[in-house]
């Protein structure tokens, strides 16, 4: 066996060689499925509730067990797999017991797929319970009835769109139901002031996140191409990787020949390569709205303050055309200093462009140029 020590340190070095079974201590379980002499699962659970107190949450390297799970014995398989909800709201992951053992515990994690970790969020022995890090602060059990190990998150933020497991421990035994939630939001391409293929990844991260968004995943770009998103421009997403969705083959993206969808530049440098970026908001506790005027980027910034708000930023203004059906006519500048306007009802004196969406006059001048300004409020 291996001491609790050598697999507690926030698993900063989880691969290492072990024989095949378990290994295991007094206070930790640790079952390995061994590959090639190698570590292909790590998952971290307490054995005792004591130990569950510990300062910092037991983490795991993930990946996605090769063996078909045994039946489900305890757990019920839930009835939705796929969970949605808004940025701002609460939402239930349901767990449900079908027998409930005589010494059990629930432990509730995040898997996250490009960093190969998955996150404790909360730990339960039906009596007592410990939660970990920023999302367990927002997390507890629902507890309706005896039989329910639901976990209820509130103020639900960009980053809890994800895998998540609900993991039932019974000695030895060991069961677990996994759902996703997804978000519903909307995707957009942003790209940098001087011009397209600036960013390198974590550039690109960035980028969203200053405009109230982060990276899309994969998933949502894919469903944004089925709602109609065509853009020429490849972009970095989640994952690490570059894309861009077309509907309409054209010779300027990528030839006639090719059909139409997601289409891929295979695997990219992250700090060397440099694309555009997409980018994933969803809707917000807040609302934009345009004051009309003639003012540079100085003054639009001032007549917002003036208003007790603050310039809108990309992804507010894309959340307000979506969830709010935002629809002016009125370039007007954004905090990133591009000056766009959102149309939800295409017509010829709106750009005469024929596809309702966020629209784009780019970088003009802040000194020079004049617009109204978007703004957003709390209020």
């Amino acid at each position: 066996s291996l001491s609790s020590p050598f697999l507690f340190p926030a698993c900063k070095d989880c691969f290492f060689r072990v024989a095949q079974g378990f290994v295991a201590d007094a206070n930790v379980r640790a079952p390995f499925a061994v590959r090639a002499n190698l570590i292909r699962w790590v998952d971290l659970q307490a054995e005792s509730f004591p130990s569950l107190l510990l300062a910092s949450a037991p983490c795991a390297h993930f990946f996605p067990p090769t063996a078909t799970p045994a039946p489900l014995q305890y757990l019920l398989e839930p009835t939705n797999k796929i969970v949605q909800a808004r940025r701002g709201a609460s939402v239930t992951l349901p767990c449900i017991l079908w027998v409930v053992p005589q010494n059990y515990k629930i432990r509730w994690s995040k898997v996250e797929p490009t960093e190969y970790l998955e996150v404790a969020i909360l730990i339960s022995n039906g009596v007592h319970h410990k939660t970990y890090g920023p999302l367990g602060s927002r997390a507890h059990l629902k507890r309706s009835h005896r039989y329910d190990a639901s976990l209820t998150i509130s103020n639900l933020t960009l980053d809890d769109e994800g895998r998540y497991r609900c993991q039932l421990v019974n000695g030895l035994e060991d069961e677990s139901v996994s759902l996703v939630l997804q978000l519903e939001g909307v995707v957009f391409p942003y790209q940098a002031s001087q011009g397209r293929y600036q960013f390198n990844y974590f550039e690109a991260k960035k980028a969203c996140q200053e405009q109230d968004a982060r990276l899309a995943t994969y998933q949502q770009l894919y469903q944004a191409w089925t709602e109609g998103l065509d853009w020429c421009n490849a972009g970095w997403i989640m994952e690490g990787s570059v894309h861009y969705p077309i509907r309409n083959s054209r010779k300027p993206c990528g030839g006639l020949l090719l059909r139409p969808g997601v289409r891929t530049y295979g695997p990219k440098d992250k700090q060397r390569d440099r694309f555009d970026a997409f980018c994933f908001t969803s809707s917000m506790q807040g609302h934009v709205y345009f004051i009309r005027g003639h003012f540079n980027f100085k003054e639009g910034t001032q007549a917002c303050r003036n208003d007790g708000a603050t310039v809108a930023k990309v992804g507010q203004l894309y959340a307000a055309w979506r969830f709010s059906l935002l629809d002016r006519c009125n370039g007007g500048w954004l905090e990133d200093g591009s000056v766009r306007f959102p149309i939800t009802a295409p017509r010829p004196h709106c750009g005469g462009l024929p596809d309702s969406g966020v629209h784009s006059f780019g970088f003009p001048s802040k000194l020079r140029k004049k617009y109204g300004v978007y703004c957003f409020s709390v209020k």
